[in-house]
């Protein structure tokens, strides 16, 4: 679930593999669904896939419902791969890169909200999930030179983290919270910005696609998966059919699916926009935690969700070129 960050390495990769640094794309391309209706299609998809690890767990181990959705991700990007006929990328050093990327971008954060989502709502994960871009801009600062704060950005970290607060409920005592999946599934957000600076340092500029590159990179994921399950997890004893759809929607739909929709929003509308699709996934996670799981709602949840987004939007805000 590279959700936040997903539009931030598309950007950062194609400085390699633009449109406008290669050959002119034809004049007259296919015909494609309208934006607008493709973006509205992948918030759904990635604000309902809190949900849909909620159900899996509820069947499977967490780390059965990660390597499960690996797997069905996996096998729909190979089947774009095969039609439109690239191949994985090549070379030892790229791939020791990719697999460092996987871990931070696909194996970690999804095996933590997985294991969250055993003592927390699915509600909340979402919400955790909208702070990757607080994360981001923190870590930013610190690793990327060129990355220069400004007081706008610097304000939308401190209102982004207050509105952590909030959400917490952090004046009451965190009451009724459960301290270790909440930090589990912070820690999976903070994951994806250390995985998205990683890949702007080793991985800009390799030449490759963006979908070989992201299909090397499931791959690999899976691969650590596949070793890690039956070490602390083992096999599932039986097959519980609602949890399995939801892991195979999960990872077909949110893991697969996805990627693809998203290359298609930056490719036709540009990172910027496409990346907006952050601020709708945790109001859909939540109208899905409540409205079909049943989970329960403070007034401090939506309130603090607002306060995240709107310091995560600011966080976002470059500084005009001269």
């Amino acid at each position: 679930m590279c959700y936040e960050v997903a539009s931030s390495i598309l950007e950062v990769m194609s400085t390699a593999t633009s449109p406008r640094t290669q050959s002119p794309a034809p004049a007259r391309p296919r015909a494609r669904l309208d934006w607008r209706l493709r973006f509205g299609a992948l918030s759904l998809i990635w604000g309902f896939s809190f949900l849909l690890i909620k159900v899996g767990t509820e069947g499977y181990a967490p780390f059965q419902v990660t390597l499960g959705r690996l797997v069905f991700g996996t096998a729909v990007l190979a089947a774009a791969m095969a039609v439109k006929r690239e191949r994985l990328p090549r070379g030892g050093r790229l791939w020791g890169h990719m697999a460092v990327a996987a871990f931070f971008l696909n194996a970690l954060p999804f095996s933590l909200f997985a294991y969250s989502e055993l003592t927390i709502p699915s509600t909340l994960a979402g919400i955790c999930n909208a702070t990757s871009p607080l994360w981001g801009m923190a870590l930013s600062l610190v690793a990327l030179s060129e990355d220069r704060p400004t007081r706008v950005r610097v304000a939308g970290l401190g209102l982004g983290f207050l509105g952590v607060l909030t959400v917490l409920g952090a004046w009451q005592g965190f009451h009724g919270l459960d301290a270790t999946g909440t930090a589990m599934a912070l820690l999976a957000s903070l994951s994806y910005p250390v995985g998205w600076i990683y890949v702007r340092r080793t991985l800009a500029g390799t030449g490759n696609s963006h979908l070989s590159m992201t299909g090397a990179q499931l791959l690999l994921a899976t691969l650590q998966l596949a070793v890690v399950t039956p070490l602390f997890a083992g096999f599932p004893t039986h097959v519980s059919l609602l949890p399995m759809l939801a892991i195979a929607a999960l990872g077909a739909l949110g893991t697969g699916l996805a990627v693809l929709i998203q290359y298609g929003l930056v490719a036709e509308v540009g990172p910027t926009t496409a990346q907006m699709v952050t601020y709708f996934i945790p109001v859909i996670a939540t109208a899905a935690g409540v409205a079909i799981l049943g989970e329960s709602l403070r007034w401090t949840t939506p309130a603090g969700a607002v306060v995240v987004l709107a310091g995560a939007a600011l966080t976002q805000v470059r500084r005009k070129s001269a």
